[in-house]
């Protein structure tokens, strides 16, 4: 079941031009890479015995929906805003080495998430589900590379506006626990301050986690 959203009234409202004007481009995502510290978090989810790329998962989904520019969409030409974004990952099969996409609801509480989002990937054997809605954002670990640079697949649709966010293979770093991160947003919603907001928010996350 879609998640609910309001049609906004591109007249009357102040981002339209930006909107419009980034709408056209060939080109309308952009994409920021960045460092987070991962010390507490990391420490806290371990002890708890959590699955760490789930629990990132959450983490990221959490804080992006507290951003209402990552959760503008296009919906049917139109401009829209959802209340709620569900979330969407890439779960890997260690015998094929193929990846399936699991969808899973945002529900609040990060070890209710974790068991839903573990049984839901479990017990999903095709790899593909069908296209994603507009109401996920897309997560893709890849725990092999410490990257300092990522780059994605373009399908071509500039309507396109589902945020991807990845992460790599955390390392140490002056005696704390770091992580390389990327956010990829549609430049019609997100510039670079609301990148900030979400990697502020997040970081906050991280170090208060407990």
């Amino acid at each position: 079941m879609a998640n609910n959203y309001r049609v906004i009234d591109e007249k009357n409202w102040e981002r339209a031009m930006h909107c419009m004007i980034f709408r056209n481009s060939v080109e309308p995502a952009f994409c920021v890479t960045f460092e987070a510290d991962i010390t507490n978090f990391r420490n806290q989810i371990k002890s708890q015995g959590l699955s760490f790329t789930l629990a990132m998962v959450y983490a990221v989904c959490k804080c992006a929906n507290e951003i209402e520019a990552l959760r503008y969409r296009f919906v049917e030409g139109k401009v829209v805003l959802f209340h709620k974004i569900d979330t969407a990952f890439t779960y890997l099969n260690k015998d094929t080495e193929l990846f399936k996409v699991v969808n899973v609801p945002m529900i609040d509480g990060i070890k209710e998430y974790i068991a839903l989002a573990a049984k839901t990937a479990d017990e999903q054997s095709a790899y593909f589900t069908g296209s994603l809605g507009n109401d996920v954002f897309q997560c893709s670990p890849m725990p092999w590379v410490t990257y300092t640079h990522i780059s994605h697949t373009n399908s071509g649709k500039k309507d396109n506006a589902t945020p991807l966010f990845d992460w790599g293979k955390y390392y140490e770093k002056d005696g704390r626990i770091v992580i390389p991160m990327s956010i990829q947003a549609h430049h019609s919603f997100v510039d670079g301050i609301h990148v900030g907001q979400f990697v502020n928010v997040l970081q906050e996350f991280f170090d208060e986690y407990e």
